[in-house]
């Protein structure tokens, strides 16, 4: 597939964006309730905090601003969701619900290492 290389940049440029949506609406879902979630945490809670890093690092992540480190943060906060909330219940992903989460964090750490790609405000 190597006709794909020559699109490499901005196809780095999309996946940072779409991922960054999707983290977006998971925090503004929790502390916004858009669109209308079933979690509203209290804001100086442990779930009130991923909401914020959710919703700061997921916009962060959209407009490539300071990309690299707001993707590094959501990816530990991933992983540390991942221990505490999902691992309890279950070792595999599909059956404890933590497919998102691990996604999520690997994503973001990718896209922590490789940058913005296209599309971005900055390259950092």
């Amino acid at each position: 597939m190597n006709f794909l290389r020559n699109y490499s940049s901005q196809i780095l440029g999309v996946t940072r964006i779409v991922t960054g949506l999707c983290f977006l609406e998971h925090g503004s879902s929790k502390l916004l309730n858009f669109p209308p979630g079933t979690m509203h945490p209290a804001l100086i809670s442990m779930a009130g905090a991923s909401g914020m890093i959710e919703l700061v690092a997921g916009a962060l992540i959209v407009l490539g601003l300071f990309s690299r480190w707001a993707a590094f943060v959501a990816s530990g906060e991933m992983a540390f969701a991942y221990f505490l909330a999902h691992f309890p219940r279950g070792f595999f992903p599909a059956q404890n619900g933590g497919d998102a989460a691990v996604l999520f964090c690997f994503i973001f750490l990718y896209l922590a290492a490789a940058g913005p790609g296209a599309f971005a405000v900055n390259d950092k």
